[in-house]
């Protein structure tokens, strides 16, 4: 697989930062849990801060049951368990192809000074690269998965990756403060609501929010649907293309600051190579009907 998008370097491994201490109570993380979502209206694109996000305008959705959380390594996990799955990103590290690799957002070893750079080895498993690895993480998102393997997971899981209608309703509908889209990032002191970087970005993470890279599954507190995690965290592939290379992906990442990005807001969206794969990108699914076992879907 070769990846694109983001100004990518092919250079070794790196120093890294790890994530700040924050408690992330076991009680506010129920594995594979499903909110049902009626059917009802909302306004896509309202409050537009970048172009892509006009024109504004009033759409039905469907009813549906979103996955509370991000998918898991452990959910990952479980579903390659069962099926032999081979991510794109781990073909990629067996690759001849120089371009091939998978994205990480990587620092100096103080912890500064950010940037990306492409990665041979850098997989699901092995998060920022060779010697890297998820022990002690499986409730975080599975990230280094492109739109294949997040579309071959919601297969098996019986379900399916949400369309960027039905993702942006359910965060839109869920905001703590309806008339304030950035309310699901931020409470109205400024503190933080979700997993995203406060400081200046790519120099430094103050890590207001406890994380300088992703956080567990829901350690950060339900929206008004009762839904974790819709902002920040990681971005979560959709399944609206937006071309035919391109599908959005929604909802901003622990690495949208404010002098950078704020893409964690409902509204805001952005294209994202159907091959790609990084370690801030993850994805959730969706159902619309009762949930079957997984891997019991065909």
């Amino acid at each position: 697989m070769a990846v694109a998008g983001c100004d990518l370097q092919s250079e070794p491994e790196s120093g890294r930062a790890e994530p700040a201490a924050r408690d992330c109570p076991a009680k506010t993380f129920e594995p594979g849990k499903f909110i049902p979502l009626p059917a009802g209206s909302y306004v896509k694109g309202a409050d537009p801060l970048y172009p892509e996000e006009r024109p504004s305008m009033r759409l039905r959705v469907e009813g549906f049951a979103i996955q509370a959380h991000e998918v898991t390594n452990d959910q990952f996990a479980a579903f390659v368990e069962a099926t032999g799955y081979v991510t794109e990103a781990e073909r990629a590290a067996t690759s001849d192809d120089p371009r091939a690799g998978s994205a990480v957002f990587t620092r100096d070893a103080k912890g500064i000074n950010g940037r990306w750079v492409l990665r041979k080895g850098a997989t699901w498993r092995a998060p920022e690269g060779p010697g890297s690895n998820i022990t002690g993480k499986g409730r975080h998102p599975v990230v280094h998965v492109t739109l294949a393997d997040a579309r071959a997971y919601a297969n098996w899981a019986g379900g399916r990756l949400p369309s960027e209608e039905e993702w942006e309703y359910a965060a839109s509908s869920g905001l703590p403060d309806p008339a304030n889209r950035f309310s699901g990032a931020v409470d109205d002191k400024g503190v933080p609501r979700a997993n995203h970087w406060q400081g200046v970005f790519p120099i430094r993470d103050e890590g207001k929010d406890g994380f300088s890279s992703t956080a567990p599954a829901s350690c950060f507190p339900a929206d008004r649907n009762g839904v974790h995690d819709l902002i920040g965290n990681v971005w979560e592939w959709t399944d609206s293309p937006a071309d035919d290379a391109h599908m959005i992906i929604k909802g901003g990442s622990w690495l949208c600051a404010a002098n950078f990005c704020a893409r964690y807001r409902p509204a805001a969206r952005q294209p994202q190579e159907n091959d790609f794969s990084s370690n801030h990108i993850g994805f959730r699914i969706i159902r619309d009907v009762a949930a079957p076992a997984p891997g019991t879907a065909r």
